[in-house]
């Protein structure tokens, strides 16, 4: 139980926060492309309430690595011109969290830095923390990057596709969740993401950690 606990206080903040910003890029991309939708649903907050998924949240701490969070609301017709705007909406999420993961990063050789001034209760779980940071948002952004319905990676595929085989790609859609739980559950999304995660990490993280 108490294993269970540390795991939670140690993930907490890194997992409210990447899911947070994730979807707070999204809203404020789209808010920026003319679709005020996100703003009036009160999903442009730093509430993390309001994006939180309840199931999205529990895999992020089962795996420690990856998850989702409640959608924000896009309406594309807002936009002037709605494929190219809908891959910017959809890749600001990921790139907000590789973001993070570089904060987090230079956070976390800050605390080794100052390994010889900080006393160690305060020390060790703000490493803790900031490594974790590093491992979440990366794993937030590269499985986001899964081009496969609903995930962000689909809307940057659809954005970069000919239109013809974008809209044949969209009609997956309603198959969309489908294929990721098959692909979660077979571990097939765990060999496509991770080998991307550890050399990402790998140059994020200080050696050895």
């Amino acid at each position: 139980m108490t294993e269970y606990l540390v795991t939670f206080f140690i993930y907490v903040v890194p997992v409210l926060l990447a899911v947070t910003i994730h979807e707070v890029a999204h809203g404020w991309v789209a808010e920026k492309f003319g679709d005020p939708t996100a703003r009036q649903a009160g999903r442009i907050t730093l509430n993390p309430i309001k994006h939180l998924d309840l199931v999205g949240t529990l895999v992020f701490f089962i795996t420690r690595m990856v998850g989702w969070a409640k959608p924000v609301p896009v309406n594309p017709s807002y936009f002037r011109n709605p494929r190219q705007d809908m891959l910017w909406v959809s890749a600001a999420g990921p790139a907000a969290n590789l973001a993070l993961a570089v904060l987090f990063s230079v956070l976390l050789r800050l605390i080794i830095a100052g390994q010889y001034v900080l006393p160690m209760f305060i020390l060790e779980p703000l490493f803790l923390i900031a490594r974790a940071g590093v491992i979440i948002n990366l794993g937030l952004a590269v499985f986001n990057l899964l081009p496969v319905h609903p995930l962000d990676g689909s809307g940057i595929a659809a954005g970069l596709l000919p239109p013809d085989l974008a809209r044949s790609y969209d009609r997956l859609a309603p198959y969309g969740f489908i294929i990721l739980l098959v692909l979660i559950f077979t571990r097939a999304a765990n060999i496509m993401i991770f080998p991307v995660i550890r050399f990402l990490a790998g140059l994020l993280l200080p050696a050895g950690l």
